[in-house]
């Protein structure tokens, strides 16, 4: 919010935030989070039944994060709450925060498709403040009454040059996933990769199962590889030709579900994974691989046979 005042000579800017919740207890727990980052609380209000219109968020444009608490299943509510805070804050520009719990992930997920709401499955305050701190930073930065030479300023240009590199790491991630590797050939050759038969999803379960194994040895936090599972099933779904609601990807990611979540859209950003609707129930959306990655896990799969590398 740009109110201004002076603390040592250093020009700063009062965060503010709009609190949702369907419960009391949601607007308290939503409070102590902004409380805790040292934010104002710009407004806060309860959500009543048939309450939700698009006059409700009219104030988030004064606010630097606008956080919704979810503890119940509102029916048409929800699903119009969710629709006008994914509006909101892909056209308004400012970030969001949704925290829910695992009953509502399908709903939520389907409801929310813009990176600029973070998505806090059963969150903890930890995870509830730090996330509501990056969706204030940004705009914050943007906000600062900066001089040429300022520390904010390096801090603009250093998040710039992430998010440029974060776009070329998607664009050639989309881009690059045409020819597959070459093949040396045991002579100092590299010859291109040879086809072989297309691999089945029973070799990808397989590989599924082996990974999960050594979470019953071995502490599974040393192995966390969410993308990599997620594909994984992907993959295997594809070629079992069965739909992956984005919980049950959530539960193939192996971490916590918020984890996943965020991954989820990172392989969205990066095209490798497609959203699209279920036609028999409209409040949820599978998740698929994109042609090319699939192509791309194929060709991964015939080389690694190829090689002889043991698969996990």
């Amino acid at each position: 919010m740009e109110l201004w005042y002076r603390n040592g000579g250093t020009t700063m800017t009062e965060t503010a935030v709009v609190v949702l919740a369907d419960t009391s207890m949601g607007l308290s727990v939503a409070a102590q989070a902004a409380d805790v980052l040292g934010a104002r609380v710009l407004r806060s209000e309860l959500l009543e039944p048939g309450a939700v219109g698009e006059g409700r968020l009219a104030a988030i444009g004064n606010a630097d994060a606008l956080i919704v608490e979810l503890d119940r299943d509102g029916g048409a509510d929800l699903d119009a709450l969710l629709a006008l805070v994914d509006r909101t804050a892909r056209d308004a520009g400012i970030d969001a925060v949704v925290c829910f719990p695992e009953s509502l992930i399908d709903i939520v997920a389907a409801g929310i498709s813009s990176a600029r709401v973070a998505l806090l499955c059963a969150p903890t305050m930890i995870e509830r403040v730090a996330a509501l701190q990056l969706a204030v930073q940004p705009r914050q930065l943007m906000l600062a009454d900066i001089g040429a030479e300022s520390e904010a300023q390096r801090l603009m240009q250093l998040s710039r040059e992430v998010a440029r590199i974060a776009k070329a790491l998607a664009e050639l991630s989309a881009g690059e996933l045409g020819p597959g590797p070459a093949v040396h050939d045991g002579a100092g050759r590299f010859a291109a990769e040879t086809r072989s038969d297309p691999v089945e999803p029973v070799t990808i379960r397989a590989v599924i199962r082996a990974r999960r194994l050594r979470d019953q040895y071995l502490p599974p936090a040393l192995f966390a590889d969410p993308a990599w599972d997620m594909l994984l099933d992907l993959m295997a779904a594809r070629l079992e030709a069965q739909p992956v609601a984005v919980s049950s990807l959530c539960i193939a990611a192996a971490v916590p579900p918020t984890t996943a979540l965020r991954w989820i859209q990172t392989l969205a950003d990066a095209n490798l994974i497609e959203r699209r609707p279920d036609q028999r129930d409209g409040r949820r959306v599978f998740i698929s691989l994109a042609d090319r990655a699939a192509e791309a896990m194929q060709r991964y799969f015939t080389a690694a046979r190829q090689a002889g590398a043991i698969l996990a």
